[in-house]
C-alpha cells in the first residue's frame, strides 16, 4: 500500500482510535528496535505468515533511512532453496535475547511450540509486542499488544499498513517550517515514482 492509499485509509478511519492507536504501537516498535542489538524479528502463526508487513517494514526502513526497521521474518516451514531472506526458521527465536524486539502477528491463536519459543525469548530479555484478535495467551507474553477484535470495523491487514506506514514516517526527524514541509514532498514524490518492490 502506497504512501497515498495509506493516507486515504486514514482519512476513512478519522474519528476512529485506529490511526492513533496504530501510531502509539508503531511507536513503541520503532523505540524497541536497538540497532546492532538483535534487530526485529516478525513472526507469524503456522497458518499465518506476515510477509506483507516484512516487506512494508523494509519499504518504510529504506524510505526513513532506519534499517533497524527491516525485518527478519521467521518462518514456520523453509526449504533448502529459498532464499537467504525467506530460509529463517523458528530456531532464531532460541537466540533472541536482550536487545532483540520480538513482533508477532497472530490472527489466530498460536500453537504452543510458537508460544513457548516466545516465551524463552522474552525470559532472555527479548521484546516482546503483539499484533493480533485479542487471545489471553498472547495478551500474557506481550510487553505491547494492539488488539484487533474480530468485530472491529477494520480487519487485521488494514491495521498492519496503518503500523507499517506510521513507523517510517514517526521516526524521521522534525525540520522545522519550510525545508520540513519540502523534505516530506520529496521523500512523498521518491516513494510514488520509485519501482515497485520486488514481490516476496
Amino acid at each position: 500500500m502506497d504512501a497515498v492509499r495509506v493516507a486515504l485509509l486514514r482519512d476513512v478511519l478519522a474519528g476512529t482510535e485506529w490511526p492513533r492507536a496504530a501510531r502509539r504501537f508503531a511507536g513503541t516498535l520503532r523505540s524497541s528496535v536497538v540497532p546492532h542489538r538483535g534487530g526485529l524479528l516478525l513472526v507469524g502463526t503456522a497458518e499465518y505468515e506476515p510477509w506483507h508487513l516484512a516487506a512494508h517494514l523494509v519499504d518504510e526502513a529504506a524510505w526513513s533511512g532506519l534499517p533497524e526497521l527491516a525485518p527478519t521474518l521467521v518462518r514456520h516451514r523453509t526449504r533448502p532453496g529459498d532464499p537467504a531472506h525467506l530460509a529463517v526458521g523458528l530456531g532464531r527465536l532460541e537466540s533472541a535475547g536482550r536487545g532483540a524486539t520480538l513482533l508477532m502477528v497472530a490472527p489466530e491463536r498460536p500453537d504452543a511450540g510458537l508460544l513457548e519459543r516466545v516465551h524463552d525469548a522474552r525470559r532472555a530479555g527479548a521484546t516482546v509486542m503483539a499484533l493480533d484478535r485479542g487471545d489471553p495467551e498472547v495478551r500474557g507474553l506481550a510487553h505491547e499488544e494492539l488488539t484487533v477484535d474480530p468485530a472491529a470495523d477494520v480487519d487485521l491487514d488494514l491495521v498492519q499498513h496503518l503500523v507499517s506506514a506510521a513507523a517510517g514516517e514517526n521516526s524521521l526527524p522534525s525540520p522545522r517550517g519550510r525545508r520540513r514541509f519540502r523534505d516530506r514532498l520529496s521523500r512523498l514524490a521518491d516513494h510514488l515514482t520509485a519501482p515497485p518492490p520486488p514481490r516476496w
